[in-house]
């Protein structure tokens, strides 16, 4: 699916997940947590590499191998890594009453895996959750 950089587009992309979510093994937490994490990365993307150009684009693509489902997000955008990111202390953010810094953390805490790279502009992270076939 290509994603037009703009936060409207996150509709589509929960609608292409769902109807593509259903042909899997999965529960119906599992899916809305995988679109969760799914959609909390490509709106970070958009909001924040590419600050809602609608010139600009990601894509998404979902590969399955055994035991596995991979989301592969690919941009051009500027490059964050979010295994990189230090996840902020859940107390300090609470008495700060800031709304940021937790999309990350459920990203981390729903997907199994996450890889990220990052050549010749192309940026690449892959969400991986494994499920029973």
């Amino acid at each position: 699916m290509k994603i037009s950089c703009q936060t409207t587009a996150l509709s589509d992309l929960r609608g292409f997940l769902k109807e593509s979510l259903k042909d899997f093994r999965l529960s119906e937490i599992d899916q809305l947590q995988i679109t969760l994490a799914v959609e909390e990365v490509c709106a970070n993307l958009i909001i924040h590499s590419h600050k809602c150009n609608a010139l600009d684009y990601i894509v998404l693509n979902i590969k399955q191998n055994p035991g596995k489902l991979i989301f592969e997000i690919t941009d051009e955008g500027k490059a964050f890594n979010m295994l990189d990111y230090e996840v902020p202390d859940l107390n300090k953010v609470k008495g700060e009453k800031r709304k940021g810094g937790l999309g990350i953390i459920l990203v981390k805490k729903i997907m199994d895996e996450i890889e990220f790279e990052s050549s010749e502009g192309k940026n690449t992270c892959r969400l991986i959750k494994w499920f029973q076939s």
